[in-house]
């Protein structure tokens, strides 16, 4: 018998949380946009279930220009107004705010690491701690729970996966061997 991570072993009928496990969780991610996504999505979860992030994922794909970088930090007082009307994402005022902000401030990585990937990579590894503090100084809406599980979820901190889960060694495969430190 397979034995599967606690996550999953926690929501046995939700295809959500199975599917986004098997395929999203601790996988490196290659573009900016795909990292910026991630960002966004584990900010709107504060305070909510992950599953209700899950469900509204595609929600927030089309509301946020597809998570384009370059669009989200062109955002406008009309872009937030109809972000704060749309009821197929989560209408909080830090939240969206944090979306544009944290474009912007990526926008401004990029012109000294190239990109936000370049960014994340030139500072791994750190402890959680150390991820936080970094995170908590260059971005908004980044406590130490978002940081974490952002982190955690791109296969910068370990932990997404239990060792004996299939998932792990089909992770472990795709990281390149210095994010394995």
């Amino acid at each position: 018998m397979t034995t599967y991570c606690d996550y999953c072993n926690s929501h046995p009928e939700d295809t959500f949380h199975k599917n986004y496990h098997d395929t999203q969780y601790g996988f490196p991610l290659k573009s900016d946009d795909e990292l910026f996504e991630r960002l966004v999505l584990e900010i709107n979860q504060a305070g909510l279930s992950w599953i209700t992030i899950l469900k509204k994922a595609d929600n927030f794909h089309k509301a946020y220009s597809k998570f384009n970088i370059a669009k989200i930090a062109r955002y406008t007082e009309k872009d937030r107004a109809r972000l704060l009307a749309d009821a197929g994402i989560i209408r909080n005022r830090l939240k969206v705010n944090a979306a544009i902000v944290n474009a912007q401030k990526i926008l401004e990585l990029k012109k000294e690491h190239g990109s936000f990937k370049s960014w994340l990579n030139a500072h791994h590894p750190l402890t959680k701690e150390e991820w936080t503090k970094l995170f908590r100084k260059t971005f908004v809406f980044t406590g130490g729970e978002i940081v974490n599980e952002f982190l955690m979820s791109t296969g910068y901190l370990a932990g997404a996966h239990q060792k004996d889960c299939p998932i792990f060694k089909k992770v472990a495969a795709q990281k390149p061997a210095w994010m394995k430190k």
